[in-house]
Order: C-alpha cells, then sequence, then structure tokens
C-alpha cells in the first residue's frame, strides 16, 4: 500500500500483503492518538474502499477522525543510552513475546524499534522527553494507559499497542508506520508519506534494516551489532 497526497488528502488503499513491507492488520478497538500537535484530521472511506484523510472537512462525506491536541512535550536533561551489559537484549524477552502476541506485530520489529530508540536502556531519555524502551512521550505514554512509563514492561506493552494503533491507521504499510512512529501520524497524514525530515529518514531506515537483520536470524544477541 502506497499512500499519496491527492487535494491535501491521503489515500489509503486496503492491506497488500508485500512480504517485509506489510504488517498484519486486525480489527481492535483501539483509540486514535497523535504524537505531536496538529489540526483536526477526518476521513470518509468511499465506495471502493479507499480511505481518504484530509485536515479539513471538505464536504459532508468526511467525518471527525482524529482530534488535534497540543502536546505536552517537554526537554530537559538527555539521558543517552548507557547500558553496555550484553544480556539486555535478552532482559526483556518475555514482554516482547507476549506484547507482540497480544497486538499481534512481528517480534522482530518490536526489537529494531527497541534498538533503534533506546538501544535497550530503560532508563534513557531523549533531548525531547521521550522515556524509556521504546521511548514514549508522556503525552503519548497516557493515552496509551501506560501506569509507569519507566517500567521496562509497561513501556513496552504501551509502544507495541501504539505501533499496532499505526499500523491499523497506514493499513499495515511498514514504512508509514515507522515514519509515523517517528515523527507523529498526522505529520505522515499531512506530507502524504514520510515526512521529508533527514532524522525520520534515518529512523525508517534504520529500524528497517534492524528488522530485516532479526527476521533472518533467532540469536536475540544480534541486536549488537551494529
Amino acid at each position: 500500500m502506497r499512500a499519496a497526497a491527492a487535494s491535501g488528502t491521503i489515500r489509503g488503499r486496503m492491506l497488500r500483503r508485500r512480504g517485509l513491507c506489510a504488517l498484519f492488520v486486525v480489527a481492535v478497538a483501539l483509540p486514535c492518538l497523535a504524537r505531536s500537535a496538529a489540526a483536526d484530521i477526518y476521513k470518509y472511506v468511499d465506495k471502493d474502499g479507499v480511505i481518504h484523510f484530509s485536515s479539513k472537512k471538505a464536504d459532508g462525506r468526511f467525518e471527525l477522525y482524529m482530534r488535534g491536541r497540543p502536546t505536552a512535550r517537554s526537554g530537559g536533561a538527555r539521558v543517552p543510552p548507557q547500558d553496555r551489559d550484553p544480556a539486555r537484549f535478552t532482559r526483556y524477552d518475555a514482554f516482547i513475546r507476549e506484547a507482540a502476541a497480544l497486538y499481534q506485530i512481528p517480534e522482530q520489529l518490536v526489537r529494531a524499534v527497541i534498538k533503534v530508540e533506546s538501544d535497550y536502556d530503560p532508563r534513557a531519555v531523549s533531548v525531547a522527553g521521550a522515556r524509556g524502551l521504546m521511548q514514549l512521550m508522556p503525552d503519548t505514554a497516557e493515552h496509551l494507559q501506560v501506569r509507569d512509563i519507566h517500567d521496562p514492561r509497561d513501556n513496552i506493552f504501551g509502544g507495541v499497542r501504539f505501533l499496532r494503533i499505526l499500523a491499523n491507521t497506514f493499513n499495515g504499510d511498514l514504512t508509514l508506520t515507522l515514519a509515523a512512529y517517528n515523527a507523529g501520524e498526522n505529520a505522515v497524514i499531512t506530507h502524504g508519506g514520510v515526512p521529508p525530515y533527514a532524522q525520520t529518514r534515518d529512523y525508517v531506515a534504520r529500524v528497517t534494516r534492524f528488522y530485516q537483520r532479526y527476521r533472518s536470524t533467532s540469536d536475540a544477541l544480534a541486536a549488537s551489532v551494529e
């Protein structure tokens, strides 16, 4: 599935399985949320099943899909990943497997996101204030009903749940799902694809590379290889 911009809209087609680039879309009743501040988003589904998104209510066919809200992004002192113990790559296996099975997200993808986000250090904090293994913003964690953003299990479950929401939103497109995890789903919708941010494009490439690597090996310690 490829998203294309047309008159301020993104046309999301139904899921097509394309090997690595497709995630399974399941009908899970989950709340929609944005990772970044943005305007309201509207959508409608046409007779061919094509989903149209727009930042304004273009006509009577569009219904409110997502209400924009300011996010409480707060900077502060960055805490880069510092854990260098090789055991960290298997320390959270049970949580990763449980969350991946619950939300039907490939386990290897969860590992790839954790690797790129925090290098498996639950104490990591970004300059923007994202925290924990899957680098959740506090406001996103709140929407995801994460009780303790610093708790590895809670953080993993919140992050994987977010991936599930984004995978559903973008009809299983891996690239758009990862871009939205990094830059916010509204940014992806607004730009009709991966936003033109160097950091986001690098993020998508790195996570995809690790995902490919983990799919080809069952050794979790391979996560330590750059």
